[in-house]
């Protein structure tokens, strides 16, 4: 496997934690020395360790956050 580089630039909230202790978060992070960009993943404790995940540009995470508010979460 390719090695890869991560820096979490921005940590924006923690979405949920399992019962071992990793929480789903979203992030801004910047992979192999690229432009930030908004991720949600699964990361264990000491964020040394990370579970697979979704990563947005920023027009992603508009046209994300534009379909969750027409969502009727009730």
């Amino acid at each position: 496997m390719p090695e890869f580089t991560y820096e979490i630039k921005e940590q924006l909230g923690v979405l949920g934690e399992n019962s071992r202790g990793w929480t789903k978060e979203l992030n801004l992070i910047s992979w192999n020395g690229g432009n930030p960009k908004y991720d949600i993943r699964d990361w264990a404790p000491d964020h040394d360790r990370m579970g697979k995940g979704v990563t947005l540009t920023v027009d992603e995470a508009a046209e994300l956050k534009e379909l969750l508010a027409k969502v009727d979460f009730d």
